[in-house]
């Protein structure tokens, strides 16, 4: 495991240098965004899904995404996506079939990260939200590096 965990380091330290390099003279939350979706969801095998909820009037909303046809509006105070954002903290799910109230927009997906997205006041605007068509795909080396490259959205900001 500990090779695995290693090799996975090594391969997101390569992409968040790459995001880096990408947004580096960007002043624009989404441009952010849909450059990391693109990098992550292209580069890393086991997303199957990987956009943005962002909180707007009350609703967690669908933002930009890399995948299949998402969700437009989540069900308020279900799921996965609005756990992370009451919790303050990213949440592995290896069996979303398994997480009550979990939302399946595509039947596909078998397990999940979320990692709360905050603006430059560190105040939850949305959620990163990864799926896998795979159980058990994430661990705490993708919650570390996936907290890291959301903490980029606002940086320049």
């Amino acid at each position: 495991m500990k090779d695995t965990n290693s090799k996975k380091d090594g391969r997101y330290e390569r992409l968040y240098q790459q995001i880096i390099d990408l947004i580096v003279k960007s002043n624009n939350p989404v441009s952010n965004m849909v450059t990391i979706l693109a990098v992550l969801h292209h580069k890393i095998d086991y997303f199957f899904w990987t956009g943005f909820y962002m909180l707007q009037d009350g609703k967690l909303q669908v933002g930009p995404y890399q995948g299949s046809l998402a969700c437009i509006d989540l069900k308020k105070d279900t799921g996965v996506c609005w756990a992370g954002i009451y919790q303050n903290a990213t949440i592995i799910v290896n069996d979303v079939h398994a997480f009550p109230g979990h939302i399946a927009c595509d039947s596909r997906s078998k397990s999940e990260i979320v990692v709360p997205l905050r603006d430059s006041k560190g105040t939850i605007v949305g959620i990163l939200d990864v799926d896998s068509s795979e159980l058990s795909s994430f661990d705490e080396t993708d919650a570390k590096w996936l907290e890291k490259l959301v903490a980029l959205v606002h940086a320049n900001h």
